[in-house]
């Protein structure tokens, strides 16, 4: 540990630090705790990178590549009333893959040679990247909509993974297959104290630090309480969710935001608190181009 109580870094990655997900549970404090989740990503660099250039009137963005705000939808408690000219800043949320399932095993395993999984065993992957191949299309959909829309500030990630027992952790952070049976040692349940005190714990932290008119998407399950109880209670109101959701099983959802993180298109968001979590099913959505997914990339 060092002397401000972070998890020591690995050297020898060109790709960013690694740091053992478990120490996490030895902090105390939102302030450490914040700082170590964006010292255990690789992607903080980037951020404060982009920031300096933004602080300095060196950075000029392409309108045409942002999202604008009158495509963004959000449906206030009130129900009509549609996002203004400039919207709150968006921190999305993104429920785990299983990381007990036969793709978890197949990734972890020793005797796998493909490239995910001998990156896993020796310097790690991202966490988004391993994910996506446990869990498929919903994950996968997930990942593509945050990283569409997120929208990095004041070095704070635009996005976190839920995880069994490593709180909340953003989906480029590199781990490895020690970190990934570490962070899901714990089963995702509200009266699990290994899974719901990290959860609480950098809930916290993002909350302070992200401010009052930071409206966080939770991408996930609202059905049960297992997200659901343990976020509503740090971020109240401003915890919002598609409401597109409603009467879709998994795969639909997946499906659902890979066509809106290729359309540009966000989804409509309604608080969690007031919002009806069950519904009629949907109707089936159309079928994709087969090189719809190779345009993602």
């Amino acid at each position: 540990m060092s002397e401000l109580g972070h998890p020591e870094r690995s050297e020898g990655s060109q790709r960013g630090a690694i740091y053992s997900l478990s120490s996490l549970h030895r902090l105390a404090g939102t302030e450490i705790a914040f700082q170590t989740i964006l010292q255990r990503s690789h992607y903080w660099t980037s951020i404060e990178k982009e920031n300096a250039a933004a602080f300095q009137g060196d950075m000029k963005r392409n309108t045409n590549d942002r999202v604008r705000p009158s495509r963004t939808k959000t449906v206030q408690k009130s129900g009509g009333r549609a996002a203004s000219k400039s919207p709150p800043r968006r921190i999305f949320l993104l429920s785990p893959a299983n990381a007990a399932g036969i793709r978890a095993r197949i990734v972890a395993s020793e005797n796998a040679s493909f490239e995910l999984a001998t990156r896993l065993r020796s310097e790690g992957a991202p966490l988004g990247e391993v994910f996506s191949f446990i869990s498929g299309l919903y994950f996968r959909g997930k990942l593509a909509y945050a990283q569409r829309f997120a929208e990095a500030r004041n070095g704070i990630p635009g996005a976190f993974v839920i995880t069994a027992s490593g709180g909340l952790i953003p989906p480029e952070t590199l781990i490895t297959s020690k970190d990934l049976a570490a962070l899901s040692a714990a089963s995702i349940s509200t009266t699990d104290r290994r899974y719901r005190e990290p959860l609480e714990r950098d809930a916290r932290a993002i909350c302070e630090k992200a401010g009052p008119r930071c409206e966080v998407i939770l991408l996930g399950s609202i059905a049960t309480p297992k997200y659901v109880e343990p976020l509503m209670e740090i971020f109240g109101e401003r915890l919002l969710f598609p409401i597109e959701f409603v009467g879709r099983g998994d795969m639909s959802r997946g499906g659902l935001m890979l066509r809106s993180a290729h359309s540009g298109e966000q989804l409509t968001y309604v608080p969690v608190a007031s919002a009806v979590r069950h519904g009629p099913k949907p109707p089936k959505l159309p079928k994709l181009p087969r090189d719809y997914y190779a345009q993602l990339k």
